[in-house]
């Protein structure tokens, strides 16, 4: 190999996989087309691997690419932090993405205002949000995902965690349907509407059904969604039943010309928490982000 990799390399090997085109690369780096033309091809003399080749009218990753990306994100973070660990982070100059793996019945309530948080104070910050798959640990551990909001426990030593807020399922339908004039429906008045499973896994059945076989009771789940928001827009536009956190209900309610009312069941609350990898706990980048995360959700009644 005639090129080596240094720490450059690495910047435009990341800025590549993540945009997915020179053009865009380059104006992330600050660098020239050219210039990034030129970094692109020491890269692949020096990892003996195309890295990203043409596909349409954009560049697609190699398998030793995509293989290559978390290592080589994970990298890039432990140097940004032993550069920084000194210094005073400076929000407004900082050029960074952070991906973030979250619920979809969190990201509902609480992306905007992470969103809007960031760009007032952080122009040159990216928020990437990615939708949960298999809430695997690796991906902290790996550098591909920097934190992790959703709920339950995760068992690993060197994973950091923060509870952020309770919430609690609620029914939802629309407001002018008969089930929406009762403040308090009883289990019997619920089953008597078809209803709406929210579930990325394809689920009909819940905590919701257990509660109400014990009280000899069924419900007729007339359609399944993979999220909480597509619940949410379907019982807006129809007679259905749903189940979604109260926080979404709340928020949007309103808008979607929904009423929410409290299940008359002893249905499970959910503890929302932010997890994320030891090495990051030092990064004032990090830190940051973390805090930005809390301020959020505070700002949304948490």
């Amino acid at each position: 190999m005639s090129d080596q990799l240094d720490l450059n390399l690495l910047r435009v090997f990341d800025a590549l996989l993540q945009e997915g085109s020179v053009t865009a690369a380059a104006e992330r780096l600050h660098l020239s087309i050219p210039a990034t033309s030129r970094a692109l091809g020491r890269l692949r003399r020096a990892m003996g691997d195309p890295v990203l080749v043409r596909a349409g009218r954009g560049l697609a990753p190699t398998p030793f690419a995509l293989r290559a990306a978390p290592r080589v994100r994970s990298l890039l973070d432990e140097a940004a932090t032993l550069v920084s660990a000194d210094r005073e982070l400076s929000v407004a100059e900082l050029e960074r993405t952070f991906t973030i793996r979250i619920n979809d019945g969190v990201a509902a309530t609480m992306v905007t205002a992470a969103v809007e948080a960031t760009a007032a104070v952080a122009p040159g910050v990216r928020l990437r949000f990615v939708a949960e798959g298999s809430e695997s640990i690796e991906a902290l551990r790996d550098g591909s995902v920097d934190l992790d909001i959703g709920a339950g426990e995760v068992a690993a030593p060197e994973i950091r965690a923060a509870h952020l807020y309770r919430d609690r399922v609620v029914g939802i339908v629309r407001a002018d349907s008969p089930l929406g004039r009762r403040r308090r429906p009883t289990l019997a008045q619920l089953c008597r509407h078809p209803h709406v499973s929210a579930s990325r896994r394809g689920r009909s059945r819940g905590p919701l059904d257990d509660a109400l076989d014990d009280a000899g009771l069924k419900r007729h789940v007339a359609a399944v969604v993979p999220t909480y928001a597509v619940a949410a827009l379907l019982v807006a536009s129809s007679r259905y039943v749903g189940l979604v956190p109260q926080r979404l209900a709340e928020q949007y309610g309103p808008t979607l010309g929904l009423r929410w009312f409290p299940v008359p069941a002893a249905l499970p609350e959910v503890g929302v928490r932010m997890i994320w990898h030891a090495r990051l706990d030092a990064d004032p980048a990090q830190r940051w982000l973390r805090d930005t995360v809390r301020h959020a959700v505070t700002q949304h009644g948490a």
